[in-house]
């Protein structure tokens, strides 16, 4: 019904623009045909497929029109942390434009890992517009925050900054009348603030129009179109010229290459999914990001090729719900299984539930991924490309993790041994609730599997405290899920209701905010005692590590993470040139460690949330792998 409501409120606009100019009722302005190519009811709008977006990214610059309406395909669509993309010029995106004319992009990332890779999309399209990045504000001509919606506690972060930042607009705009009254030359004109992401979808007349702290706003899907919403707010003039806020079934930018941080070190995201199906009664995802689509198999791969190609050690596959991949664009190599059986065939339970998730596990949707290259597959392939490269991902959901995908993640030395498995509560009462599709006892019996199939994985999950109605009984079945697991990482929070969502609509949220605050506390309580016994196990143990840098506590020790994503000090800067695992000695020259280097270390001490380790020599993946049979090793 939000799908159909959508599409004839836009279709009843479009068609009375269209019937106005054809019967002489006056031109279609360029405000008005934004508005109607713009505007989304109830989250909903269209998009335009991957191929077609390929063949037309540039949109008239006074706005689309009906033709581009009908061309498209119509459809539905750690919070607090802060990226800034480091100065960088794009002239390989524009050779034709001189530097002189070309303008500046601040872009400020707030949120999850997807943000990050969108953040990354969105500099590749300005580089294609003649942008520059640039690393500070001060000479920005559009200043970009790509936002998060996620909890109350993220947002209100970003209304904070767009106040600090409209207050660095009005003292250009000073600035510029003062140099104009005083007749020397002119500086840069005020920027343009731009919120981008989820709170721009969920919050997009509000940024306008009630705070005045945007000049322009863009969803999660429209960022094609940025370099039109900036030159129309830098025109002024009618708001709606300045906001898209479509969600797409098709989009997933798999036709753009990503423009990474000069910074980012050995690793690099790498998006496959879109959007999230699941609903959850308390998540607002579905609501900003859409509805799920898959990248086709083969950009991906080509992506991963150009990354190895370049250097990248790690690359982590990201979407909201990155475990639900389900390619129907390209065929299936599963038909019959892989040679060591580690993705299964099309054949099996009628019920596709049975089919397709874990053991126990439902979805308010019926899966329908038959033919399609589902994530196992896909997480196969992408591990064949480079058996030196380390292959994470993030983020997923625990009914995705059907055998074939365990499988896979311990048959492959270069898949990391760590798997997020967000249980949200431990209360199978609360589960319900929250329309999460499992009761405790089927996320017990899927920990259990894993713990089986993939020798010393290491678990982290997401819970949330003081759900709608939760009682004292069912907050002490998530404490005690969270000392029967033992996870190594755990994200925790207390809950915030969204509007839009399932619990918004139908419940009450009734826990007292200071009861909220003492159960997260005790939830906190229990997980990091489970990660300091966990962690206390390491000690011993020969880990091969990926350094990223050296310590942010001192340059006399290096930062690395483990196959099982633990951080790890690293006494030194030098190691030995090749890792030994003789008793007899290490005979091999000192060399310096550098960000991007594999070096086995052995644990001498742990935390809850960091180990510290003496470094053994530098090694390879397939090597050390090779040497111990598995991503650890205790100490010879």
């Amino acid at each position: 019904p939000g799908r159909g409501s959508a599409m004839s409120h836009l279709f009843r606009a479009a068609a009375r623009e269209w019937r106005r100019t054809l019967s002489g009722g006056g031109a279609q302005t360029a405000a008005s045909r934004a508005r109607v190519f713009a505007s989304s009811a109830d989250g909903s709008g269209g998009g335009a497929s991957a191929p077609e977006a390929a063949r037309r990214v540039a949109i008239p610059p006074d706005g689309p029109g009906l033709r581009d309406f009908i061309g498209s395909d119509a459809g539905c669509g750690a919070s607090g942390s802060r990226t800034v993309w480091p100065a960088r010029g794009m002239e390989e995106a524009s050779t034709s434009t001189s530097v002189a004319t070309r303008r500046r992009a601040y872009i400020e990332t707030y949120g999850c890992q997807m943000n990050v890779s969108d953040s990354e999309i969105v500099a590749s399209v300005l580089g294609a517009s003649d942008y520059d990045l640039t690393d500070t504000h001060e000479d920005a001509d559009a200043i970009l925050v790509n936002t998060c919606a996620i909890r109350d506690g993220a947002e209100a972060k970003i209304w904070a900054r767009l106040r600090q930042l409209k207050a660095v607009k009005r003292d250009r705009e000073l600035e510029r009348r003062r140099a104009s009254r005083s007749g020397t030359m002119s500086s840069r004109p005020a920027p343009v603030v731009g919120v981008l992401g989820c709170m721009g979808e969920r919050l997009k007349g509000k940024l306008l129009e009630t705070d005045g702290l945007a000049d322009l706003v863009a969803g999660p899907d429209a960022y094609r179109d940025l370099p039109r919403l900036i030159d129309a707010a830098r025109g002024g003039g009618d708001q709606g010229l300045a906001i898209n806020t479509q969600l797409s079934l098709e989009e997933t930018y798999a036709d753009i290459a990503p423009v990474r941080r000069a910074d980012a070190g050995p690793s690099a995201f790498v998006s496959i999914m879109r959007g999230c199906n699941n609903m959850c009664a308390f998540c607002i995802v579905p609501f900003t990001r859409g509805r799920e689509r898959s990248r086709p198999r083969g950009s991906i791969l080509d992506e991963v090729r150009r990354l190895s190609n370049e250097g990248c050690k790690e690359v982590t596959l990201l979407g909201q719900n990155v475990n639900s991949y389900a390619d129907t664009t390209s065929p299936s190599a599963a038909a019959g299984g892989g040679d060591d059986g580690a993705v299964v065939t099309t054949d099996g339970p009628h019920d596709a539930f049975e089919r397709y998730y874990a053991p126990g596990f439902k979805s308010v949707y019926k899966p329908r991924r038959d033919g399609a290259v589902r994530f196992a597959e896909l997480l196969d392939a992408v591990a064949d490309v480079d058996p030196e490269m380390r292959v994470r991902f993030t983020s997923p959901h625990p009914k995705d993790f059907p055998d074939e995908v365990l499988r896979v993640i311990a048959s492959r030395a270069n898949v990391a041994k760590q798997l997020h498995v967000p249980a949200q509560s431990g209360s199978s009462s609360v589960l319900e609730r929250m329309r999460r599709g499992y009761t405790r006892e089927a996320y017990l019996d899927l920990v259990e599997r894993a713990r089986r199939d993939i020798p010393g994985v290491a678990l982290s999950s997401d819970f949330i405290s003081g759900f709608c109605g939760e009682t004292e009984e069912e907050h002490a079945d998530t404490v005690s899920l969270m000392r029967l697991v033992g996870y190594e990482k755990a994200f925790m929070f207390a809950y915030s209701m969204r509007d839009k969502t399932a619990a918004a609509r139908h419940l009450t949220d009734d826990v007292p905010e200071d009861v909220k605050k003492r159960r997260l506390a005790e939830v906190i309580d229990a997980q990091r005692k489970g990660a300091e016994a966990a962690n206390a196990e390491e000690i011993g143990r020969v880990h091969c590590v990926l350094v990223e840098g050296e310590s942010k506590r001192s340059d006399e020790r290096m930062s690395g993470r483990t196959c099982t994503n633990k951080r790890v000090i690293i006494d030194g800067v030098d190691t030995f040139a090749e890792y030994s695992s003789s008793s007899s000695g290490n005979d091999s020259p000192a060399v310096r460690m550098n960000s991007g280097d594999y070096v086995a270390v052995r644990i001498d001490r742990a935390g809850a949330n960091t180990l510290y380790g003496t470094p053994l020599g530098r090694t390879e993946l397939t090597r050390f792998h090779r040497i111990h049979g598995a991503s650890f090793a205790r100490c010879v």
